[in-house]
């Protein structure tokens, strides 16, 4: 018999980056007593990976829980990037509501549609919480009518657009019902909570049927499945059957059960259906895959995302600088790590390339690749990887890419900026909003091969004032002709280490990104040209000795400060000639073709094909 279960909520949080998502769960830890009064506690309690702390964002879905008025309440904080919406997507299926977190001054943004989008279609309740009310130029009515406004356009029922609204200021610990009466703590969430969300509906006397939305790893226990059991209960040490998301079932037995209290992961000998939990001793469990009971074995849908739009090749370190700081290099190893990362990252795919040495990595965005470069890069993998692109289809005879939809937030002195770099992008203006006195909001819809390194140049030509978010919007015919770099390269034409002497003389050439005293091999980059095509140069030339003296010609030659490239910039920056050359020590751009008189005769043999096919 079917029967609500009244005391557990599980619920996720989900918002636009830096919407305050994180902030708002340690606040909600903090008042529901998940901590110890004398404990220290850092900010962001929930990014507790490395890579979240350095770039201050969300990348994996996390849960935790805390207890308000006898009732538990699973919390899931998921990312706000729109290249982890696949982390977002398969949570949403452990959980019966959402808290929509919306900013109250940005208003509803491009991933606040992405993930409304996806909680409505899955009929979850919604409690509309406008955060950041303490801002000076908050403006919480008129967010308010723009998230109603998003609703409608999104095909909401009467019910669902009938949602409730708490007002929070997260830093501060405060929700309130009327944003003209500050609140003290954050009790109307957790009554909302509470009173809106929908308590599980199980049955505890059905086969169980358990959803994995999650896997964790654990070097003593191994791969840990998390899911939300809807059906029946699990004890340790009981036998289910395991279902894989083809249909095929498979006999395990769980060696232990966990759920979570605060942020840990406890020992439970029984869970009933509604919980969130933890199965361990499963060794081969993937996400979307469904534990179930051996006698009547009844799979649950499986977990299903929106496919990969961009793509990279990832190869084998083939400089010559190769072997000497990675500690995995071959093409065996890489393999494997790539293959491994699918069990866990369900937005990702991975084809083996032309060659046994390269591979097709296809991913939701270049920060989705680029946080999968980064932490391989960590665990000692040394590899190359070529320019991210977008992945074109066949659809109905039709040649089609992916667009996004793009907003960007600038000063109004930089509005011609904006409106110049995506008009050269094939983008098409949706919406002008005047935010205030000094600063407008664009709406595009751009190809995502538009937005591919248009990132990187918006700061440059807004002097690192530009904001742009974007989202995946859908596939449409090919937008034409997009040029992406007007500059060329300046590129080492020896090998060796680089001298003062040597740079001083480039840097008259344009931008270095190289200082002196750095080891280059030929056809490594080192700098970008000043003007379009590419410039060979030798940076490690040593200044000829003489006997001649003055009291000036033994000054220190004194360079401008290097333009240090990210992982990310060089991504933005390389060409479709180019490659970045990954290792945990250094992050390299290099040709393709080392040798220069090379480049110069497959340049010469590419023109040449092209004015055949010209006169033909």
């Amino acid at each position: 018999m079917l029967q609500h279960r009244e005391n557990i909520r599980n619920i996720a949080i989900i918002a636009h980056v830096d919407h305050g998502k994180t902030t708002l769960v340690d606040a909600m830890l903090k008042q529901a007593h998940v901590f110890r009064e004398n404990q220290v506690v850092v900010e962001r309690v929930m990014d507790s990976n490395d890579l979240e702390r350095e770039r201050g964002i969300t990348i994996f879905a996390k849960s935790a829980s805390l207890v308000y008025r006898g009732v538990k309440i699973n919390l899931v904080d998921t990312p706000g990037h729109s290249d982890f919406g696949g982390e977002v997507e398969r949570v949403l299926n452990m959980v019966s509501g959402v808290l929509l977190l919306v900013d109250a001054i940005d208003g509803p943004m491009p991933q606040t549609k992405y993930v409304l989008r996806k909680a409505l279609a899955l009929g979850l309740q919604v409690i509309v919480v406008i955060n950041k009310i303490d801002r000076p130029h908050a403006r919480p009515n008129l967010v308010l009518n723009a998230t109603f406004d998003l609703f409608v356009d999104l095909g909401a029922t009467d019910q669902q657009a009938d949602f409730p609204t708490i007002y929070t200021d997260a830093i501060r610990g405060a929700a309130t019902l009327d944003p003209q009466q500050p609140g003290q703590d954050l009790q109307p969430l957790f009554d909302a909570i509470l009173h809106h969300v929908p308590a599980p509906l199980t049955d505890p006397s059905a086969p169980t049927q358990m959803l994995i939305s999650n896997v964790a790893y654990d070097s003593y226990k191994g791969r840990i499945g998390i899911g939300r059991l809807f059906a029946g209960s699990l004890r340790a040490g009981q036998r289910v059957t395991r279902i894989d998301i083809h249909g095929e079932h498979y006999p395990e037995t769980i060696v232990e059960l966990g759920i979570y209290e605060g942020l840990n992961r406890v020992k439970a000998e029984q869970v009933d259906a509604g919980e969130i939990v933890a199965v361990i001793g499963l060794p081969d469990i993937n996400i979307g895959e469904t534990v179930a009971d051996p006698d009547q074995p009844l799979a649950l849908p499986p977990i299903t995302v929106d496919e990969p739009t961009v793509r990279m090749t990832f190869a084998v370190n083939v400089s010559p600088f190769a072997g000497r700081e990675g500690t995995w290099s071959t093409s065996r190893k890489l393999r494997e790590r790539l293959y491994a990362e699918l069990e866990r990252n369900i937005s990702l795919r991975v084809m083996d390339g032309d060659t046994p040495d390269a591979f097709h990595v296809s991913g939701r965005g270049e920060l989705h690749l680029a946080i999968l470069i980064e932490t391989m890069r960590r665990e000692g993998y040394e590899f190359q990887v070529s320019k991210p692109e977008a992945i074109v289809k066949n659809i109905g005879g039709r040649l089609m890419e992916p667009w996004e939809s793009v907003t960007v937030t600038v000063a109004n002195e930089n509005a011609g900026v904006v409106v110049s770099l995506l008009g050269q992008r094939r983008g098409e203006l949706q919406n002008i909003f005047r935010l205030s006195d000094s600063e407008t909001q664009y709406e595009y819809l751009v190809p995502t091969r538009g937005l591919l390194g248009f990132r990187g140049r918006l700061l440059t030509e807004t002097r690192g004032t530009g904001v742009m978010y974007s989202v995946f919007f859908g596939y449409r015919p090919l937008a034409g002709a997009i040029e992406h770099r007007s500059a060329g390269s300046l590129v080492s034409g020896d090998e060796g280490v680089t001298t003062n002497y040597a740079l001083h003389n480039a840097e008259e050439r344009g931008t270095l990104f190289i200082g002196a005293g750095v080891e280059v091999y030929e056809g490594m980059i080192i700098g970008q040209h000043q003007r379009g095509g590419d410039l060979v140069v030798n940076p490690c030339k040593q200044k000829h000795l003489t006997n001649m003296r003055s009291s000036t010609s033994d000054i220190q030659v004194r360079l401008n400060p290097p333009h240090v490239m990210s992982l990310d910039d060089a991504l933005e920056y390389i060409g479709t000639d180019e490659l970045v050359e990954i290792t945990p020590q250094n992050i390299r751009m290099r040709k393709r073709v080392l040798d220069a008189l090379e480049r110069k005769r497959l340049l010469m043999r590419e023109q040449a094909l092209q004015d055949v096919g010209e006169r033909r």
